[in-house]
């Protein structure tokens, strides 16, 4: 796996898992989009509000991943304060520096989402509201697949992520966007691939991603910033997800921290690929009228694109691919190289040889931090050619 969590993808999946996540049909009016939209301004009044479970919400409240061990997941960490005259939802995650001291919060929606654009308004905190700053805590935006058994092909997850004071042996901050084709958990097996900015981004930003045409494309503030693509494209309805979450106590310094993370909205259209300006009209005009929530989005209907359909415009791979070797490429020097271990952690620059897709020993330098990430399959490792 990348540098981006070690722990991330086998996480988010247990958290889910345990939270018992099922498809669940919902019936709705005639589609805002081709194949429907939901739009939430979160206007609830409390976790309890009965809404929330009416409209296919469900607030997390059982132990479990991902996270520090042992950490609640309490329903009063969900709360929906009013924010410069409008409800927002907020996410609260606390910490002593104990495991029992600790608690996350989860919100998450049915799993019932799948090719289409997903954006929300989102404010994330660099510091907390109160105790000392720097831990180690995840600021998040996610859609997700579970995992049925180890390297399952119909998993997925599609992640914002922000760590304000790093994590995953990174220092902070730094944002990523990830994007799963599917892991194993013992011995630890990752296939994804991510891209990243290391700087903050604290307060409101406007997230999106679309998934269309066999690619993921993520945008922060109306710029994109990231284009996955090939394995890592989702195969599967998923459920769209936020949570607030702590890596590690390991740098915490005293006292009780309180950390809130917060959603002004959220807003789905099944089977398009807006732009950034276009979600920001459709939201305005929703807000406009007054509408508070909506849910048009069918179980399982809509039209796919499989990634085996080649885009009218094939994108262009971009950087973080490995390229396609030649055969012609001359061997390499691999006698001080060792080879390649599934759990050894290994720095920039450092080298291993480990055959490739194709079974040629060839030599691979890490591009950055990871452990677990297997070179030839992830944008961890730099081909330098064949031993």
């Amino acid at each position: 796996m990348s540098r981006v969590p070690k722990l991330l993808g086998a996480a988010a999946a247990a958290s889910l898992l345990v939270a018992g996540i099922a498809a669940v049909s919902a019936a709705g009016p005639a589609a805002a989009a081709p194949c429907g939209a939901l739009f939430d301004d979160f206007t609830y009044s409390s976790s309890s509000d009965p809404a929330i479970a009416a409209r296919n919400w469900t607030v997390r409240t059982n132990t479990g991943g991902p996270g520090v061990p042992g950490a609640a997941w309490p329903a009063s960490n969900i709360t929906f304060p009013t924010v410069d005259g409008q409800k927002v939802l907020q996410l609260a995650a606390a910490t002593d520096g104990t495991a029992g001291g600790t608690s996350h919060a989860e919100l998450f929606h049915q799993r019932k989402f799948f090719e289409g654009t997903y954006a929300a308004r989102v404010k994330f905190a660099d510091a907390p509201v109160s105790g000392n700053d720097g831990d180690h805590l995840v600021e998040t935006f996610f859609t997700i697949t579970p995992l049925e058994r180890d390297l399952d092909p119909n998993y997925g997850e599609i992640d914002f992520e922000y760590l304000p004071n790093g994590g995953w042996g990174e220092q902070g901050p730094i944002f990523y966007q990830t994007t799963w084709e599917t892991y194993q958990n013992e011995p630890w097996q990752a296939v994804n691939t991510h891209t990243e900015q290391r700087q903050s981004f604290n307060g409101w930003h406007n997230l999106q991603f679309n998934v269309s045409a066999g690619r993921v494309k993520y945008y922060v503030d109306g710029v994109q910033v990231a284009d996955h693509g090939d394995q890592y494209y989702p195969e599967t309805n998923m459920s769209i997800n936020f949570n607030l979450w702590f890596i590690d106590l390991a740098t915490h310094t005293g006292g009780r921290a309180v950390y809130n993370q917060q959603v002004d909205w959220l807003y789905y259209a099944g089977s398009e690929a807006l732009t950034p300006a276009q979600v920001a009209t459709r939201v305005s005009g929703l807000r406009s009228a007054g509408t508070a929530h909506t849910d048009t989005v069918g179980n399982g209907t809509c039209p796919t694109n499989p990634p085996t359909q080649n885009p009218t415009n094939p994108p262009t791979n971009p950087p973080t691919q490995n390229p396609t070797n030649p055969p012609t490429q001359n061997p390499v020097n691999c006698s001080g190289a060792p080879a390649w271990n599934w759990g050894t952690v290994y720095l920039e620059g450092q080298r291993v040889k480990h055959p490739n897709r194709q079974g040629q020993l060839r030599l691979w330098q890490a591009n950055w931090w990871t452990q677990g990430s297997e070179p030839g399959w992830t944008a961890q490792w730099r081909d330098l050619g064949p031993c």
